[in-house]
């Protein structure tokens, strides 16, 4: 069917309700948004769903929720036919542990995906009430789940909103898992097939099962237990701002450093409430300067050594220090992965912690900065995709695999993560471990700025950069595939930048242009084009997995910070003039 055809049936069709026809009859005459709503079905990428919440396939709503998790029961049930040790009822009586945050819709998506479930005669966790990503993620682990869900679109748009699935070890899918789930998602070509029952009989039948406070504490126990130093060796006077933008994080981080004994947190009351439009900022995004406004006069007010900021489902972390009474600073993810890992990896080595099969992980569009401090303490560096499923899926191939020890990941989009009980980015272990760390070097004199400027001094100075085009719609995504032809095609030449080498991810090659020799690259496929230069720095071009833009990251280094500013901004500047004229008519 074409997107018209697919349009009537929605109102025509018995199946769908009346207000979504309602709805959809009032785009009558609107041809391009129904065009936008129904040309094709809403992806289940390597993670899940993510889109505009509304009618039709190409929309977040209870029918494409609902027919994303018939997929993922058929799955399972398929699944436990190929276990050994477990019958079928047995396996599927693992369950799947469900948490959703506070976006537009969320409760209802989450008691949809529950209830198509326990049709399927598949048990289910239902968080009581909003809940951070990361503690899903620790809940499947703890409860042996078979899998889990999320209802959120993490930093996105209020009009946004999203389904992530985990696989049993509390990690995002990876491909070939997401990849078996579409197979049965798109078998659903009829929407009266998709199972549910009402949540009354679900709990009588056991399927339908409430989760609370009681995981709770278990992860909070276990976020304590990652703590490195305490007593007299940190401030824990320090003075910090904190603001949960409206999102999951603010009972957690709250409970989290006053369990540790901080004294003097100050949060941003305007943005405590669970808020699914964000009212009080343009985008619940920490990565960028803006979302800390409030944080910023909050902090001059009282005096704060340091600002931190999670996202609605606090997964991700932003980070504000001070430079002086009128003066804040927001850190990128990168610079607040460095000074993550070198604190972890100093203290631990002060300690005699450092295993001698330590390992980290960062994905290929992170700051190589930490390979190289990491090195500097003997630990391997591994680098993955981007997006923390391939940084945890890593983590676990390599403990398995190798029997090394995990001590820290990052990506430069403000994830991070440490421990082991859970496989996702995790902002209230990073809001523990950054206020220990400001606490450390308090008590030293020195703030976090001064600590990474003697970091820069030590291991040379990285400047790290993105930019994002955002193209949206049908024609969005021709053009986004577009570019990405012509630069495999021929890269462009940048003056006084000498190209050396060119990693194209999604055949898995790397060139060398010096040597006219071509090496596989052991990762999983991407469109992902990276170009390096004879320096080591680079620039990278990545189509985004969960919104409609074209992503330029950007990485130089010298012994100077304005010699790797000076690459920066040329590169920079010629890519995107090269990419303005891919977008000219």
């Amino acid at each position: 069917m074409n997107y018209l055809e697919k349009y009537k049936f929605w109102l025509e069709n018995e199946y769908f309700d009346e207000q979504a026809k309602a709805e959809l009859r009032a785009l009558a005459g609107n041809e391009e948004e129904i065009k936008d709503r129904f040309y094709k079905d809403l992806e289940f990428g390597t993670g899940g769903l993510r889109g505009k919440i509304a009618m039709g396939t190409n929309r977040m709503n209870v029918y494409t929720v609902s027919r994303a998790t018939q997929g993922l029961a058929n799955y399972l049930i398929e699944e436990s036919q190929k276990q050994k040790e477990l019958t079928t009822k047995q396996y599927l009586e693992q369950g799947v542990v469900i948490a959703y945050d506070c976006r537009h819709k969320s409760r209802e998506f989450a008691e949809t995906a529950a209830l198509v479930l326990a049709a399927n005669n598949i048990k289910t966790y239902l968080f009581e009430d909003i809940r951070p990503t990361p503690e899903l993620s620790f809940a499947v682990r703890y409860l042996h789940a078979a899998a889990g869900i999320v209802i959120t679109a993490s930093h996105n748009p209020p009009e946004y909103n999203g389904y992530k699935v985990y696989g049993p070890d509390g990690g995002q899918i990876i491909p070939d898992i997401a990849d078996k789930i579409i197979a049965h998602i798109n078998k659903i070509k009829d929407y009266s097939l998709i199972k549910k029952i009402d949540r009354s009989t679900a709990v009588q039948k056991g399927f339908f099962n409430i989760i609370g406070k009681e995981i709770d504490q278990v992860y909070l126990q276990k976020v304590k237990e990652l703590a490195i130093r305490d007593k007299e060796q940190i401030d824990k006077s320090i003075r910090i701002v904190y603001t949960p933008l409206h999102g999951a994080g603010n009972i957690p981080v709250r409970t989290i450093l006053k369990e540790r004994g901080f004294t003097n947190i100050f949060v941003v009351e305007k943005q405590v409430q669970p808020d699914p439009e964000f009212s009080t900022v343009e985008s619940p995004n920490p990565e960028y300067p803006a979302a800390f406004e409030m944080a910023i006069k909050l902090g001059k007010k009282v005096n704060a050594d340091i600002l931190i900021a999670t996202d609605p489902d606090a997964d991700r972390l932003g980070l504000a220090v001070k430079t002086s009474s009128t003066k804040y600073i927001v850190l990128n993810g990168n610079q607040v992965g460095v000074l993550l890992l070198h604190y972890i990896l100093s203290s631990k080595k002060e300690l005699n912690q450092i295993p001698s099969n330590g390992f980290m992980v960062k994905t290929v569009v992170t700051s190589d900065m930490s390979k190289v401090i990491a090195d500097d303490f003997g630990v391997d560096t591994y680098e993955t995709l981007t997006g923390f499923k391939f940084i945890c899926h890593k983590v676990k191939e390599v403990e398995e695999r190798e029997k090394k020890s995990f001590l820290f990941g990052y990506e430069e989009s403000i994830g991070y993560l440490a421990g082991d009980f859970v496989r996702d980015k995790d902002a209230i272990i990073a809001a523990m471990l950054i206020c220990e760390m400001t606490a450390y070097y308090h008590k030293k004199g020195f703030n976090l700025l001064q600590v990474l400027e003697e970091l820069y001094k030590k291991y040379g100075y990285y400047e790290e950069d993105q930019h994002s085009l955002y193209l949206e719609g049908m024609e969005g995504e021709k053009k986004i595939a577009e570019i990405m032809e012509s630069f495999r095609k021929e890269v462009p030449p940048i003056e006084g930048m000498e190209i050396v080498r060119i990693d194209d991810i999604l055949i898995g090659k790397s060139y060398d242009l010096k040597s006219k020799k071509t090496v596989p690259l052991d990762l999983p496929r991407s469109n992902v084009l990276k170009i390096i230069f004879s320096d080591g720095s680079w620039y990278c071009l990545r189509p985004s997995g969960t919104e409609p833009k074209l992503k330029l990251y950007l990485s130089f280094h010298a012994q100077t910070r304005k010699e790797a500013q000076q690459k920066l901004n040329l590169v920079k500047i010629t890519a995107l003039q090269i990419l303005s004229r891919e977008l000219s008519p």
